[in-house]
């Protein structure tokens, strides 16, 4: 009994003696040749999977290449899956050393892999960093704690002047782009709401809205989203670093604990600059939509603000700076922690800040949202 399945190219002659298959090969086996691949010789002639050993013929083999050692693997692995004896005839010069010198180990596949248990896999391992993450970051709160009872107990020993150095970065440095920020939004938000209140002849209360919304909500959640970018990504980046140069393995051999030499002065630093910049950014808001009014409408300096003053009142003041220290807490948290995350290496540490800056801003995003609850609560 005996078939061919031809192309131009190679061929593959399928025989059975004794209960063996025989497997002769002809032609030009190359890989830009044309022919049938092991498993296509397989589905055509199913005999081969029921026959107890194969022999493979390759004295007509012309020209080869590494189509044909393919070939050669297929098979034996068909072979020792099926418990069946796998033999080889002729082979040309060379394929029997290539043969031997591949462990059957190599060509064990692993099952295929249906798309439930790939989801299964992938929701096992997200669950995985996030526990690890939530792990890391419920430690850090805890030596934050512990850092602040170390800091009131021994003031002595608070790094004063990194505190200091990290107020002038996250606090007079940041003034001009806070600054910029916040009246461009107050503008906006001034332009935004004339052109409703207009078609009810009540443009004065431009006054009140950007007043309202820039005091309760816009100063200080831009100025936090600035500073989650510019110093939360700082923070990261600098103690990400230091942790890429082992400064910080240093600092441990030394008997210094991390979080009261890298993080201590920096939270504290920010939590005291956010009202500061808040209050800043809400200055500059107000003027912004000033600036609107007085260019824009038949409404004076003086009228605006006397109108600002009578909107806004000091309970609406207070709210707005509590969301600013809450703010500057978590940008601080965020920067620092992804920073003691760090990966050893150059691309760990951009990698940190990055994650940094969107950690910052989705504590901001969601912290303000709890704050809305609460202040709709209490009718604040």
């Amino acid at each position: 009994m005996a078939s061919q399945r031809s192309q131009s190219g190679f061929a593959v002659s399928v025989s059975l003696e004794n209960g063996t298959a025989v497997l002769a090969l002809s032609g030009n086996w190359s890989l830009i040749g044309r022919g049938d691949s092991f498993e296509s010789v397989l589905a055509a002639h199913p005999e081969i999977g029921r026959a107890g050993s194969v022999r493979v013929e390759a004295g007509r083999v012309e020209t080869w290449d590494s189509r044909l050692l393919i070939f050669l693997l297929a098979t034996r692995q068909h072979c020792r899956e099926r418990e069946a004896e796998f033999s080889c005839g002729e082979l040309p010069d060379g394929v029997r050393r290539l043969l031997d010198q591949v462990p059957d180990e190599v060509l064990e596949k692993s099952p295929p892999v249906a798309w439930r248990n790939r989801a299964e896999a992938w929701s096992s391992e997200l669950a995985g960093k996030v526990g690890t993450g939530f792990s890391e970051a419920v430690g850090l709160v805890g030596h934050i704690t512990l850092g602040m009872g170390r800091v009131v107990r021994y003031p002595r020993r608070f790094r004063g002047w990194d505190c200091l150095e990290a107020m002038k970065q996250c606090g007079a440095l940041a003034l001009p782009i806070v600054g910029l920020i916040s009246f461009l939004v107050g503008l906006i938000m001034a332009f935004q709401g004339v052109v409703q209140l207009r078609q009810f002849g009540a443009e004065v209360f431009v006054a009140n809205l950007v007043g309202l919304a820039v005091v309760r909500e816009m100063g200080p959640m831009m100025a936090a989203v600035v500073l989650a970018g510019r110093t939360g990504a700082a923070f990261a980046a600098q103690i990400g670093t230091m942790k890429v140069n082992e400064e910080i393995d240093a600092l441990q051999t030394l008997g210094i604990s991390p979080v009261d030499f890298l993080v201590m002065p920096r939270m504290l630093a920010l939590t005291l600059m956010m009202p500061l910049l808040a209050i800043y950014a809400n200055f500059l808001g107000i003027a912004g939509g000033m600036f609107v009014s007085t260019a824009a409408m038949d409404i004076n300096a003086v009228t605006y603000l006397m109108q600002t003053r009578e909107a806004i009142g000091a309970a609406d003041v207070a709210t707005g700076l509590i969301k600013s220290v809450v703010f500057g807490v978590l940008i601080a948290f965020a920067g620092c922690l992804r920073g003691l995350q760090c990966g050893r290496s150059s691309a760990g540490v951009g990698a940190a800040a990055t994650s940094a800056v969107v950690t910052g801003i989705l504590f901001i995003i969601i912290a303000d949202a709890v704050f809305a609850v609460i202040y709709n609560q209490l009718g604040v």
